[in-house]
């Protein structure tokens, strides 16, 4: 599978790299993964050329294609003024808005005080939620006391974990099944507002006869127009 980091450290030798290695490294121990590293620091001029021209350059773009088709990200970002950096958020917005649809996404942060580890709970979390991914329980700080002190290594081996295995659940030919229709789906439904998605495991068990044709679909999810729906309800 494939494991993509994205770093949003800028200097050089940078903690937010280091945080990134040492998540990836344990993740790896958890599920067989392909570690590629995305270093926005290098990205800088092109993800603001894409702003003003509406382009990526050529290292952006392969940069953007690396994350959408990751099977799982560990994004890792300094602190700067209490949230993530402007540099991180760039390219996240950039990025095309289904890109992390369903995609496992281990977040953290750096900083210069434990004071900001909030920023985990407030800034990335529903920064990802929004982008419909699926975030880990675990989210990982390092301040700079943390490094060589008791706890780090083990929140950092407690979040992989939970990445490693959620690839791998998600990463199944079953799980890969179920995203797609859950994709396909959601497509679905934002076309035609006069339709739901309806569990045909739920609906079959519940659903008046009169839908009984409906749900036969061998699929495990299928798209009820909600005008049949009303005249299933009528009496």
């Amino acid at each position: 599978m494939k494991l993509v980091v994205v770093s949003a450290g800028l200097s050089v030798p940078s903690s937010t790299r280091l945080l990134a290695d040492r998540l990836a490294a344990a993740t790896g121990r958890y599920t067989s993964v392909d570690v590629q590293v995305v270093e926005l620091r290098d990205l800088a001029v092109e993800i603001a050329h894409n702003f003003t021209s509406g382009f990526p350059g050529r290292a952006l773009s392969a940069a953007l294609e690396a994350v959408t088709e990751a099977d799982g990200l560990i994004v890792v970002t300094p602190v700067f003024s209490a949230s993530y950096s402007g540099l991180f958020k760039s390219f996240f917005d950039v990025l095309d808005q289904d890109a992390l649809t369903g995609k496992p996404v281990l977040i953290a942060a750096t900083g210069g005080s434990a004071r900001h580890s909030l920023v985990l709970e407030h800034a990335l979390r529903p920064l990802f939620a929004y982008l419909r991914a699926v975030v880990v329980p675990t989210a990982v700080y390092a301040a700079s006391e943390d490094w060589g002190a008791e706890g780090l290594a083990d929140r950092i081996d407690r979040a992989a974990g939970e990445l490693g295995r959620l690839m791998e659940g998600l990463g199944s030919g079953a799980g890969a099944v179920r995203r797609a229709e859950v994709a396909d789906t959601a497509g679905a439904a934002d076309k035609a507002d006069a339709s739901v998605v309806v569990d045909t495991d739920t609906a079959a068990a519940i659903a008046p006869r009169s839908l009984d044709g409906a749900l036969a679909s061998a699929d495990r999810f299928t798209v009820i127009p909600f005008e049949q729906q009303l005249a299933a309800l009528r009496p």
